[in-house]
């Protein structure tokens, strides 16, 4: 089974970068996040709403690349848990965790008996159709698996140390806009308590050993979130890069 390389960039302490795919799900696409030097892709059924089989397709495209695909599901329910992985992800990001008991039900959700109740298929495509030894396949999956629990709440930031102390969790991203308006701000993440959430967030991964995330659009976002030890970075979607590539572009053309 192949391994997940983010996890030992991680623990040394490397940031790690990559986007989020949300609508341009095209066969190349993999090839050219590779190109252009990602880590890792995020495929979004969230806000995105990619559904599984596009996922599926795009899992099976990054196979033989040296890129970790991950799927942003869209709720906590077994299936939207499990049936990307069986796909081929290599992690998932789940939604507004709020609480250590959701956070130990995805992650008992995630793996495999005994830590977990995730149901056995080997043989098929997250273990690239190998259906070697079932013990060692068992181990290598669960050790391989990355996963992020979106803390998008006032509540959720308020557990954040129970839910970082759950063991199957992994890395805490932020929500910031959520977030935001959460803390009755939307869109302002300059805030006192916005501030103070990222610095407990971080705290809480740090003092458990595990990591923290979050989405910017520019490196001076990412150096803010760098310096406060987040080392999990999404670089924007691909929405937003089409659209301020294009916009710069023709802006530039009609100013000619």
């Amino acid at each position: 089974m192949r391994p997940n390389p983010l996890r030992e960039k991680l623990a040394r302490g490397e940031p790690v970068f990559g986007p989020m795919v949300m609508e341009f799900a095209t066969p190349g696409l993999p090839q050219i996040m590779v190109n252009a030097g990602a880590d890792f892709v995020v495929y979004d059924q969230e806000a995105g709403c990619l559904d599984l089989a596009t996922v599926r397709t795009q899992l099976a495209l990054t196979r033989g690349l040296p890129i970790v695909p991950l799927v942003n599901v869209p709720w906590h329910d077994y299936h939207h848990l499990v049936q990307p992985l069986d796909c081929g992800a290599m992690g998932l990001m789940v939604p507004v965790v709020e609480t250590a008991e959701q956070a130990a039900a995805i992650a008992r959700i995630t793996h495999y008996p005994p830590a977990g109740v995730r149901g056995a298929a080997f043989g098929i495509a997250h273990d690239d159709f190998l259906g070697v030894d079932l013990p060692r396949s068992i181990a290598e999956a669960d050790a391989r698996n990355l996963i992020i629990a979106k803390i998008e709440t006032v509540r959720g930031v308020e557990n954040i140390e129970a839910i970082m102390a759950t063991p199957g969790i992994d890395i805490a991203f932020v929500g910031h806009m959520d977030l935001s308006v959460s803390l009755g701000t939307p869109g302002r993440y300059d805030t006192p308590a916005f501030e103070a959430a990222m610095d407990r967030v971080i705290a809480a991964c740090q003092a458990n050993g595990k990591h923290g995330a979050c989405l910017i659009t520019s490196p001076d976002a990412a150096r803010r979130w760098l310096a406060r030890g987040y080392r999990f970075i999404i670089y924007s979607n691909d929405i937003i890069m089409l659209t301020a590539a294009l916009k710069a572009g023709i802006d530039g053309l009609r100013a000619l």
